[in-house]
């Protein structure tokens, strides 16, 4: 059974930092692309950022230069690290694992960010 776990989200002031958390289990993680979505109340989900296999990462540019993902092969986990957090930035941030036609999903985990 795949299961994918993220932890971190919650309340942050403006200008403020958090560390989002993904722990896979039920995969050979170092085999997936893993990806940061997130979707905000009356809007479409959309990527935030990704790391694929080999450690190469691509950003929205609405994001760039602010937060920055990694991954821990040895621990099954990838992180985004959020930092200058802007009151639009508040949604439910979702990980997803990728590897040719299989995709997985996180529960997700809530940012807000207050102005």
């Amino acid at each position: 059974q795949v299961q994918l776990v993220e932890t971190g989200g919650g309340l942050v002031q403006a200008g403020g930092s958090l560390r989002l958390s993904c722990a896979a289990s039920g995969i050979t993680f170092s085999n997936y692309a893993m990806n940061w979505y997130r979707q905000a109340p009356g809007r479409q989900r959309e990527l935030v950022a990704a790391i694929d296999r080999a450690g190469s990462t691509n950003y929205a540019d609405f994001v760039k230069g602010r937060f920055t993902v990694s991954r821990d092969n040895a621990k099954n986990t990838v992180y985004l690290e959020m930092n200058s957090l802007k009151p639009e930035d508040t949604a439910v941030y979702y990980c997803n694992a990728r590897l040719r036609t299989w995709a997985y999903w996180g529960q997700g985990t809530q940012v807000t960010v207050s102005s």
